[in-house]
């Protein structure tokens, strides 16, 4: 069951089909569409673990290449850059020249980009090979989902998709940090960008054999202004969120980005509200679902994502843990995050979207203020393994609501937008995360030593409670309940 605006103005929303009408026909999952769901899955975890992969080696990589320590953290800045900047453009992309056609040739590009990283021998070309990672990940991601919700019709089986797409994504980030530190221990860090080869192939050779290209009756012409605009503007964006969490708030490197990049984004709206053929109909923002669906989004993904690199913190600089023993610590929010993958659609199921995004926003907020309670010892480990187990499964249930609700009442020839949306939103989400958290438990230190990074540390989880709190009330505020679709 779901909840959509115009269901709960009693009346359903009119759509143009633009793909083969098997998938949308379906009922029950039949073998073709379990392959589908397969394939369509393998792809999204594997662009998950990407996120995370090279964190762990990054100083084995620099002192292997040479690079500079300014230049290290551009081997995931180059990668977020692309990766946010450009998914809203890819996923108007996918929906006006096909979305098999985009995810197929992004796998493509993947694959070369992570053979030609594997192989470098110089910054400039494992640079070079990241931007093309992240490029990539903004055309497969949009493309991929948007597949996934036309393939799969709104109600219980698009729900249970969703639900796995969003378990193993968030499980990928924390494989991802797990299978970094085992293969550059134990074999290499250039296995970190082999890894995705044989999967990208294995992808390729299947999806065209169970993936139907999507139509459109009538493609009209790509807004470029607005293409354009966005596009920079978030690049600009995500500039200046890299630039804060490495030089501080106050920095004016990071200040005339976000400045810049704001100033972007009223462009593009502007753009947006007099094109005849607009990239993001203004109609589609003002939708409930889709705009206050992805604040929830955008909420669930900073604070998630920030709460493992304080607690990566805390493992290593309070307790002492060696930067493997801390990633293989996260294995049980991985395991959190897959149990709540799993019960969402059924949640979603009893309780309708709204429901579920106000449960699984209060499961996380209970369990993120009870770290609060975490000591300077490694006797208080119980309480980060359950605290992070049962917030995991909390955040999943607001991450699958947010990509039901963020989805629905919209037209098929639309989903491509609508998963475009809330690519952008997990990607914005991710990158601002980590850079707030890390100003603000900085800026709490009271000094040198464990405790006074525990100090710091508690400030940012108090605080990263605070905001799930705030997206849990803006959800229960400005979502419909509505009617519920049977």
């Amino acid at each position: 069951m779901s909840v959509t605006d115009s269901e709960a103005a009693g009346t359903a929303p009119r759509r143009r089909r633009d793909t083969a009408p098997g998938p949308a026909a379906a009922t029950a999952l039949t073998p073709r569409l379990r392959l589908t769901l397969v394939v369509l899955l393998a792809a999204q975890f594997m662009l998950a673990v990407d996120f995370s992969i090279l964190n762990v080696a990054l100083p084995v990589i620099g002192e292997g290449l040479g690079f500079s320590l300014a230049g290290l953290q551009w081997i995931g800045t180059a990668f977020a850059l692309c990766a946010a900047g450009f998914t809203l453009l890819f996923g108007r992309v996918a929906d006006l020249f096909g979305r098999r056609r985009l995810f197929l040739g992004g796998l493509v590009v993947l694959a070369v980009a992570s053979l030609v990283g594997g192989l470098a021998r110089d910054p400039e070309v494992l640079i070079a090979a990241r931007v093309f990672q992240g490029l990539a990940t903004a055309a497969v991601t949009p493309a991929g989902l948007s597949l996934l919700t036309t393939s799969f019709p709104e109600g219980p089986l698009r729900e249970k998709a969703l639900g796995l797409n969003g378990a193993l994504m968030s499980a990928g980030f924390t494989t991802g940090a797990i299978l970094g530190g085992l293969l550059t221990d134990l074999l290499s860090w250039r296995w970190a960008f082999f890894v995705n080869v044989p999967v990208a192939l294995a992808v390729l050779v299947i999806a065209p054999t169970v993936i139907k290209e999507s139509r459109i009756q009538e493609r009209p012409r790509l807004d470029v202004p607005g293409a354009v605009s966005v596009t920079l503007g978030l690049l600009a964006v995500v500039l200046g969120l890299t630039r804060a969490g490495e030089h501080g708030w106050g920095s004016p490197a990071a200040l005339l980005s976000l400045a810049v990049g704001a100033v972007l984004l009223v462009v593009f709206h502007a753009v947006e509200r007099r094109a005849a053929a607009p990239l993001v109909p203004v109609g589609v923002l003002g939708k409930r679902s889709v705009a206050w669906g992805n604040v929830a989004g955008l909420i669930a993904f900073l604070t998630e994502t920030s709460l493992v690199f304080l607690l990566t913190l805390y493992l290593q600089e309070v307790l002492g843990f060696s930067p493997l023993a801390a990633g293989l610590s996260f294995g049980v929010l991985g395991v959190g995050t897959v149990v709540g993958g799993t019960l969402a659609p059924r949640v979603i199921g009893r309780l309708g979207t709204r429901r579920t995004l106000i449960v699984g926003g209060v499961v996380q907020t209970v369990f993120t203020a009870a770290l609060l309670g975490l000591g300077d010892d490694r006797s208080w480990m119980w309480l980060l393994l359950v605290a992070t187990f049962a917030g995991g499964v909390g955040n999943m249930l607001v991450i699958v609501g947010f990509m039901v609700t963020a989805t629905s009442g919209l037209a098929d020839h639309e989903q491509g937008l609508a998963t475009g949306l809330a690519t952008m939103t997990q990607q914005i989400g991710i990158t601002m995360g980590t850079p707030i958290m890390s100003a603000v438990a900085t800026a709490a230190l009271g000094g040198s030593g464990a405790a006074a990074v525990l100090g710091g540390l508690k400030v940012a989880i108090a605080l990263n409670a605070a905001v799930v709190l705030l997206g849990t009330l803006t959800s229960a505020l400005f979502l419909r309940e509505g009617r519920v679709r049977e």
